[in-house]
């Protein structure tokens, strides 16, 4: 079976900037959303909201335990959209963008 969603709405939710300090949060093992909610200063619902994408799609697993949610992030998951996206072309265009301004 494969798995399709849209590798730039992924891209996208990643490097939204609180989405990527909430997933970087994860990478120390899973989270629960008061824990979340509490450090970022962001309400439990936008959490579930930033990672709701990502939920759908498995690169973010969501578990239920005594009404609370806990979020896990699939780092192999991510990892194969950074390794398999290209950031050359972005990365040059950006370099050719400060030639100009500079």
């Amino acid at each position: 079976m494969t798995e399709t969603f849209d590798r730039e709405k992924v891209i996208d939710c990643m490097f939204d900037s609180v989405t990527s300090e909430l997933l970087a949060e994860l990478e120390d093992g899973a989270k629960d959303s008061k824990y979340l909610s509490e450090k970022y200063s962001i309400s439990e619902q936008e959490i579930q909201q930033k990672f709701s994408y990502l939920i759908e799609h498995g690169f973010v697993l969501e578990k239920k335990e005594n009404g609370q949610s806990i979020f896990t992030a699939n780092s192999e998951k991510l990892a194969t959209i950074i390794e398999n996206d290209q950031f050359d072309g972005a990365i040059d265009g950006l370099t050719k963008m400060d030639s100009y301004l500079n």
